[in-house]
């Protein structure tokens, strides 16, 4: 048995909410089953909050705002407790990895590597960011002044999804935080484990009660009573499009809270031939495609590779598969490891089972793998033969699934790229410079990556076109959405 396995055993699974810096059951004491999808285990239970915890955290979040514990402290005091967090984050790394592969599934070298490293990065980047956003001072006539300065919006409400728990968490509560907002996160109920770990380690760092709330629970019943509450000011959540829409409503119908939501993508990787580099653009295809098992909303599901390329560019594909074989992810040599739970198994494998129906060619994978593991895996998958009206070519599949589509004329495959509700990522592989910015300009996405895939950090800010969402995570301009713009304008004449 490993080290992670022997961890795994006595790893503690605390499912309770977490409201005014306390670990509690919900108020009705309802809970439900936390069951890893690696190989079927029991966690433990999971509080399931609803309505009367949403109302007390609220009330606890407002009036920690109003009495200014959190708001009213100097942003270099913020500054302070943000990096004691991001410290606690990477001083428990093994303990918040090993929550997240239990927990969602991913390979633990990824949750450590990754998920963890990058979360606390962030956290870092917003308090070392907090004392360094200026306000403005505009061009008012001789005998005026006028100020425009940034104030925290109030009470911030962030649902979170299962895919990178942690991460997602720290996009979210980074900014929010910083700014001086009181915070209440809702995890995903598929994965709440590290967000509410993370809720510890925030007080632990210095966090004043009341501030920061972690309420794990289910969409209708949680998710939709702090998208509903009067006294929540902005909600930033990040998951489907279908339950961004909901949210958006919601937020209309109760008092047109800022609703920010990073949402689904179907995101387009054409490869051209005159591609630099072809073997680095069929790792990158093949490695981000499987990556996190496919489910990234910016995973390149979509793969346009021109015809002169094309028998190439697939005999290597299909070289590069059997690397992502499903397997252990307590395993530190894993890179490809479970779906989150046995429905969105059963979603990915209909999605193939319609692909293989409407006629696309199945190159290899296709079925459930690991099955007498408990766990729920599916093997790394690709069609070619695809055709852009398909629903493997149009909707999201969140799973480690690869359509592939052969092009003639690259402007061609940009209008298909395009021709989809989604505006997340998309990349083009090039060797002519100027080819490359005029594609790039032409994809209606958020990003767009040139002869790359997957390459950034939290300088830059990640969010897309279209129906994958509103507004923007990471960088400077996550402040936008946890903040307002007041202006001051003083006759001093």
């Amino acid at each position: 048995m490993g080290i992670w396995h022997e961890r795994a055993a006595r790893a503690d699974c605390d499912g309770r909410a977490l409201i005014n810096g306390e670990r509690v059951w919900a108020a009705a004491d309802a809970r439900f089953d936390n069951l890893s999808p690696v190989d079927g285990r029991l966690l433990g239970q999971v509080a399931r909050c609803d309505g009367r915890d949403v109302e007390r955290a609220v009330a606890l979040a407002r009036a920690a705002f109003e009495d200014g514990r959190w708001a009213g402290q100097a942003p270099a005091a913020r500054k302070r407790v943000l990096l004691r967090l991001a410290e606690l984050m990477l001083a428990h790394a093994d303990e918040l990895a090993l929550l997240e592969t239990l927990d969602m599934g991913k390979p633990i070298q990824y949750s450590l590597s990754v998920d963890v490293a990058l979360a606390a990065n962030c956290i870092r980047w917003y308090g070392e960011a907090i004392d360094k956003l200026y306000g403005e001072v505009a061009p008012a006539p001789a005998d005026s002044l006028a100020l425009v300065v940034r104030e925290p919006v109030g009470v911030v409400a962030a649902i979170t999804p299962w895919n990178y728990p942690l991460l997602m968490a720290a996009w979210k509560i980074g900014p929010a935080l910083a700014a001086g907002n009181s915070v209440i996160l809702k995890p995903s109920e598929k994965a709440p484990l590290s967000a509410l770990r993370l809720g510890e380690l925030a007080h632990a760092a210095g966090l004043p009660p009341g501030v920061f709330h972690v309420l794990p629970g289910f969409g209708p019943e949680a998710g939709a009573a702090l998208a509903l509450h009067m006294d929540v000011d902005s909600i930033g959540f990040t998951g489907s499009t279908r339950v961004g829409k909901q949210i958006q409503q919601m937020a209309g119908q109760s008092n047109l809270k800022r609703a920010w939501t990073e949402l689904g993508g179907k995101s387009a990787n054409i490869v051209c031939a005159d591609c630099p580099d072809l073997d680095a653009a069929v790792q990158a295809a093949v490695g981000s495609i499987f990556f996190n098992q496919g489910e990234s909303c910016n995973a390149p599901s979509r793969l346009f590779v021109e015809r002169a390329i094309y028998a190439a560019f697939m005999e290597k594909a299909l070289a590069l598969v059997p690397r992502y074989a499903p397997a252990d992810p307590l395993e530190e040599s894993t890179v490809m490891g479970a779906l989150v739970d046995g429905q969105q198994q059963q979603t990915v494998l209909g999605y193939i089972e319609s692909g293989q129906n409407e006629g696309a060619r199945l190159l290899t994978g296709g079925t459930a793998a690991r099955t007498d593991s408990g766990g729920c895996y599916v093997a790394p998958t690709i069609f070619d033969q695809v055709r852009p009206e398909m629903r493997i070519a149009r909707e999201e599949i969140f799973g480690p699934v690869l359509s592939v589509l052969c092009f003639d004329d690259v402007h061609e495959a940009v209008r298909q790229a395009n021709a989809t509700s989604y505006g997340l990522h998309a990349a083009v592989w090039t060797r002519e410079l100027g080819k490359a910015v005029q594609l790039a300009r032409a994809l209606r996405a958020g990003t767009v990556h040139i002869n790359q895939y997957d390459s950034d950090d939290i300088t830059v800010p990640f969010g897309g076109y279209k129906q994958s969402g509103n507004g923007r995570d990471k960088s400077l301009h996550a402040f936008d959405k946890y903040t307002e713009l007041k202006t001051i304008w003083m006759q001093i004449a």
